[in-house]
């Protein structure tokens, strides 16, 4: 992959799951243009030195993708001068609320009902599925802006992993980016420096013990069959790439132009 200064691979300190996405491969020989678009967790907790690289890099807009419930627990993003924040959530706050309750606080007998036998990677293949689905405005809006003005960028969610993996996804899909290197990309959020750390309610060992965190690793893990599901989902819908990108997402050729000029080599 393309190296650049700053560095792709900084040691922030409370921003995780942080990488530009520069270097990766399109379909027509050409590579996302580094110091363009970058991903990441959450920036609430960035502490001064991970805000000072970030002010370094030129932003024009951080998107963020979080929702209300997440700004609640997390925090406000930090301000980045001159820097635009948009806020498009792609989850609705009540969605699943009490879900995500029981996996901080429930007991063992309750994660079991709730996540074991493969009832965790489905509700969250039924999540990415349904972002496709029904955020195309949501969509359309950040591959607008990014047409028109608004990069450098940086997409961001909570963990960086599933709902900015997906606006990654659908942006580098909009510029002809490689299907094979969009995934390899997703997947390195994987990484043991990158993911997000659960937060369990309880303090004893029973709450972090190894049933539990193998219950909860379908919810924090960035797996293949997500992203193949989006795709799928997007043939399903539309029948082709180019049929989400125009009638779904309502992006023209001459803006999918515009895209590939500020955003590839």
């Amino acid at each position: 992959m393309t190296q650049h200064a700053p560095s792709t691979e900084p040691e922030l300190t409370g921003v995780r799951n942080f990488r530009d996405v520069g270097g990766l491969p399109t379909v027509d020989g050409r590579r996302v243009r580094p110091g363009v678009l970058y991903r990441s967790g959450h920036l609430a907790h960035a502490t001064a030195e991970d805000a000072a690289f970030l002010a370094g890099l030129g932003l024009h807009t951080v998107f963020d993708f979080r929702n209300a419930a997440d700004q609640r627990l997390e925090g406000a993003d930090i301000e980045l001068p001159g820097v635009r924040n948009v806020n498009l959530p792609l989850t609705d706050p009540a969605d699943g609320a009490e879900f995500w309750q029981m996996v901080r606080d429930g007991d063992i007998a309750q994660l079991r009902s709730l996540l074991s036998e493969g009832r965790a990677a489905d509700r969250m293949i039924t999540s990415y599925r349904s972002i496709i689905t029904e955020r195309t405005a949501e969509h359309s809006k950040v591959l607008h802006a990014l047409a028109e003005d608004s990069v450098p960028a940086l997409m961001h969610c909570a963990a960086g992993k599933d709902r900015a993996g997906l606006s990654i996804a659908v942006t580098l899909l909009a510029v002809g980016v490689e299907r094979d290197a969009i995934e390899t990309d997703y997947l390195e959020s994987n990484a043991k420096h990158r993911r997000y750390k659960v937060r369990r309610s309880g303090t004893s060992d029973d709450a972090y013990s190894p049933e539990v965190m193998e219950l909860l690793s379908p919810l924090f893990d960035a797996r293949a069959a997500y992203l193949h599901a989006a795709f799928e989902t997007i043939e399903q819908t539309w029948g082709s790439t180019d049929r989400y990108l125009e009638e779904g997402l309502a992006l023209t050729a001459a803006e999918r132009d515009r895209l590939r000029e500020r955003l590839l080599d």
